[in-house]
């Protein structure tokens, strides 16, 4: 059997194939080994990549410039010519033709080529067939998007129960119709397509269920748009997207699919992508879908646990408590989610804590690849974990694990805007007294703030000096009463779930609960 030459491309003093990623550059100048040719299908720490393109020598780039002292230059919103009424063929054909509002190439169209001169983002032809009309009026005389009707609501869930035991087929269907139809996309994917398969479909059948509730489908579908430019999203991508959707709900569907289940669907993805749409146009007025971030420090706390620093390219705005997505140049088109483990620096510098998990490409690519000199890619800050520090109320924090990165933020933060007479409690929960690797971090913070209380929790073996023992949320049900507080808890979401059961019946009401537990931010 013939073998093949793994080719290493090093980028500083971590391992960083930085040019693997579209509009990343190097850290520094490569080493002899990148002006080799590359071998098709090379693998990543011995595991091949199936269909991996051969890497091509790239040029070398700056390393990451001095964080700029004010925020970058926003471009002006291009907006295409309005159709030509001369009998002059027009630049921009419609897709659907029940759903002009799909057909509009808007700000966020041009804007990645604007923040991102090197990215490549795929166009999509300059024609494409028109679907047939549908012979409905989906918006009102003003042009005001009209809301679902109650038939409609009863249509899709009608459908759903039919297709959701047969999703992964629905699924299957659904990106074999996308890819072959309309290969330009399959860049905007990762080459591994199993955890972004499911996430994508099944974010459209719960989009699709939920659609009755107005407020609640804009708040979710605004952050999915923004959140979508990162991977190149353009305006008429959404179209082809609706149209291989239906077109699988359809053949999955069985005796519950119809014309008029039909419409219903059309109209949920109508109401869906515009919304969507109009967030990512919104946000690519005011912030670039990513920003480059070189690594300048890195640290290993435990075995599977590093803390990395990273200097972005420039100003990038957060608060305690969010998070971002990070994307790595071995596993591109591949984020994950990781919170701030500080508040924001006069230095601009950021700060994660990483674990690295079972099978988690970025998080063991972070923890035991990474190192100074590395480029990663970051998204723009998320997450309604933060807090009113004016206001002064006292905090009753909980962080298990890693998720102690974003309660050390939030206690950061308070020490510089909390007010006089507050008083912040945190519980530090592990299994082992190794893994509270933020401890001594903490304890020195409460000896210079006289309103911080820490308190460390083990639910497993090994003594910790001070350590209180049993699960964190049982603990922290053993203290009290906590009436008054505003909640924060992050960590493994087991743990937030009994957390938030143990404060709602010891009588904290739920709007002073606050977390990020979303299915987006599985670790991996």
């Amino acid at each position: 059997m013939k073998t093949r030459r793994t080719l290493l491309i090093r980028t500083g003093l971590g391992s960083a194939g930085a040019a693997s990623v579209p509009g990343l550059p190097r850290a520094h100048e490569p080493g002899p080994a990148a002006a080799e040719p590359a071998v098709a299908g090379a693998s990543v720490a011995g595991a091949p990549l199936a269909g991996a393109p051969a890497v091509s020598p790239v040029p070398p780039a700056p390393v990451v410039p001095p964080r700029p002292v004010e925020p970058p230059a926003v471009p002006v919103p291009r907006h295409p010519e309005p159709p030509s009424t001369t009998g002059t063929a027009s630049a921009f054909q419609l897709l659907f033709a029940d759903a002009p509002s799909l057909n509009w190439a808007g700000a966020g169209d041009g804007r990645s080529d604007a923040w991102a001169p090197q990215a490549s983002a795929p166009q999509l032809p300059a024609a494409l067939p028109v679907a047939p009309p549908v012979a409905v009026a989906l918006s009102s005389a003003e042009g005001v998007e009209l809301p679902l009707t109650a038939r409609d609501v009863e249509l899709i869930r009608a459908s759903l129960a039919i297709v959701e035991p047969v999703a992964d087929r629905a699924t299957a269907h659904f990106y074999a119709l996308l890819f072959l139809r309309h290969p330009e996309v399959r860049s905007l994917f990762p080459v591994a397509m199993d955890v972004q398969r499911d996430r994508l479909f099944r974010t459209l059948l719960a989009a699709g269920r939920g659609a009755e509730d107005p407020a609640a489908l804009r708040t979710r579908m605004s952050a999915l748009g923004r959140g979508h430019r990162r991977y190149g999203t353009l305006t008429g991508h959404y179209a082809p997207v609706g149209e291989c959707l239906v077109q699988a709900l359809a053949r999955y569907a069985g005796s519950r699919w119809g014309a008029d289940t039909e419409l219903a669907w059309r109209r949920a993805y109508r109401l869906i992508s515009g919304i969507m749409i109009e967030a990512a146009e919104e946000d690519a007025r005011t912030s670039p879908p990513w920003w480059q971030g070189e690594v300048v420090r890195h640290e290993r706390r435990t075995r599977d646990v590093a803390v990395l620093t990273v200097r972005p390219d420039q100003a990038y705005p957060f608060r305690a408590g969010q998070y971002c997505s990070l994307e790595t140049p071995w596993w591109p088109r591949v984020w994950r989610h990781y919170s701030f483990a500080s508040a924001p620096r006069p230095d601009g510098l950021l700060t994660f804590h990483v674990k690295a998990v079972q099978a988690g490409w970025v998080s063991n690519a972070l923890v035991h690849r990474a190192a100074p000199g590395d480029v990663l890619r970051l998204g723009p800050a998320a997450g309604a974990m933060t807090v009113d520090h004016a206001a002064g109320t006292d905090l009753l924090c909980l962080g298990g694990g890693t998720g102690i990165a974003p309660i050390r933020a939030l206690v950061e933060e308070a020490a510089e805007h909390g007010g006089p007479g507050r008083s912040v409690e945190v519980f530090y929960g592990a299994r082992r007294a190794a893994e509270l690797y933020e401890l001594d971090a903490l304890r020195g913070l409460a000896d210079r703030l006289p309103w911080l209380t820490v308190r460390p929790v083990l639910s497993g073996t090994g003594p910790a000096e001070g350590a209180l023992t049993g699960e964190l949320p049982e603990v922290v049900g053993r203290f009290g009463p906590w009436e008054g507080r505003e909640a924060v808890l992050s960590g493994p979401p087991a743990m937030v779930r009994r957390g938030v059961g143990v404060l709602l019946r010891m009588g904290l009401p739920a709007e002073r609960i606050r977390h990020d537990l979303v299915g987006e931010r599985a670790a991996g």
